[in-house]
């Protein structure tokens, strides 16, 4: 009885999701997945793009924000439920506390994640998103765990979340063919449940993930005005689309009037401040001289070059280590006025070790005490 009431539960989800939309049935989809550019053709297609004004930039943005919309069936968005998130098991750290979390983003659907929040009072608090990569461990991962538990010891209140088929969201498959938009309205709904604690300032919003989690990073900062600070790291490239369907399994780059790419994608964020994070071996390896001129070109067009950044890692593997988390660290620090004393010391060394890395069991949305939500 269980198992039928949980395939009721899904079919109803399912056809939420789905929509009625005939997109699809119209467009000749042709997905831009993986290196479907050469490095060649990316950097020149850049090239070719490149506005001759604001103006133009303006309109090409609007072209390319309602391709995404388009390709993901995000109009309208699957309805918001009305049942109230659940934020169970605290554990107080030093200097923060975590609490496992769930929510549902659309009807049938949960989000499971951990909330990071600082506990030192403030009259308000900047917030955080941390989307994650294709790791092992997801959201339970060391390098999450620490970044998450730093940045709410320096004062931002912080959520991490599972991708779907990772961590405690296993009753999607991760290869689905709608990952991507599944993973985009999780996005969006856990941007709505940070905004919805006590004291969060709406105007100090910023989100960052890593690989997989920087598709999530850039595509939720150009589709919701309310991220104010945009960290993509080890993702954003001319030439390399994704290589999951959850990042390039819709036709959000490509339609019968429009060609597009991450770099453009990414350059929606303009004027707020951004910091592309990359390394020298994977497909970042371009962006000093690729990617992040673009990106500074229309910056420019607005008067905002200063606003966005790159750290290039020319030696460093595809993570989110030490030193990408300190660009992090500093990047927020500067723009959503976070407090740098209790996390550096003097020499200008990051101090991580008080970010504590918890077992699973202790992290886990899920429990006896608070099973998962069947209806």
């Amino acid at each position: 009885m269980r198992f039928l009431v949980f395939i009721s539960f899904f079919t109803c989800w399912s056809s939420l999701l789905y929509g009625q939309d005939k997109t699809f049935a119209h467009d000749s989809i042709i997905l831009c997945q993986g290196n479907y550019f050469t490095e060649k053709r990316g950097a020149d297609f850049l090239n070719e793009n490149i506005p001759n004004n604001l103006a133009a930039w303006n309109q090409r943005a609007e072209t390319i924000r309602a391709q995404i919309k388009r390709g993901m069936n995000l109009n309208p968005l699957p309805p918001k439920p009305i049942s109230q998130p659940v934020i169970h098991s605290k554990k107080i750290k030093n200097g923060y506390s975590v609490e496992n979390v769930f929510f549902e983003s659309q009807p049938g659907h949960f989000v499971s994640g951990n909330l990071y929040r600082p506990l030192k009072k403030k009259a308000s608090y900047a917030g955080i998103l941390h989307p994650h990569g294709h790791f092992e461990n997801g959201r339970f991962h060391e390098q999450t765990q620490i970044r998450s538990a730093t940045l709410a010891r320096m004062g931002a209140v912080v959520f991490a979340w599972d991708l779907i088929g990772y961590g405690d969201s296993k009753f999607i498959h991760h290869k689905d063919s709608l990952a991507l938009k599944i993973q985009t309205v999780n996005s969006i709904r856990a941007l709505d449940f940070l905004l919805s604690l006590e004291d969060i300032d709406s105007n100090r919003i910023g989100i960052s993930g890593e690989s997989g989690g920087g598709t999530q990073t850039f595509l939720l900062a150009a589709l919701d005005d309310r991220i104010k600070v945009s960290v993509p790291a080890v993702m954003v490239s001319a030439h390399f689309f994704g290589g999951c369907v959850c990042e390039s399994g819709l036709p959000i780059h490509f339609n019968q009037h429009n060609q597009t790419n991450n770099v453009e994608i990414a350059a929606l964020m303009a004027p707020k401040p951004q910091l592309l994070i990359s390394i020298g071996n994977d497909w970042t390896k371009n962006t000093p001289f690729v990617e992040f001129p673009f990106l500074r070109n229309i910056y420019r067009y607005f008067g905002q070059e200063n606003k966005v950044e790159n750290v290039h890692l020319a030696t460093e593997k595809h993570d989110y280590g030490p030193s990408k988390r300190a660009a992090l660290y500093e990047f927020m620090a500067k723009h959503l006025n976070l407090d740098v004393s209790v996390v550096k010391d003097k020499k200008g060394n990051w101090l991580e070790e008080k970010s504590e890395v918890l077992p699973i069991a202790e992290l886990s949305s899920y429990n006896q005490n608070y099973p998962f939500p069947l209806k």
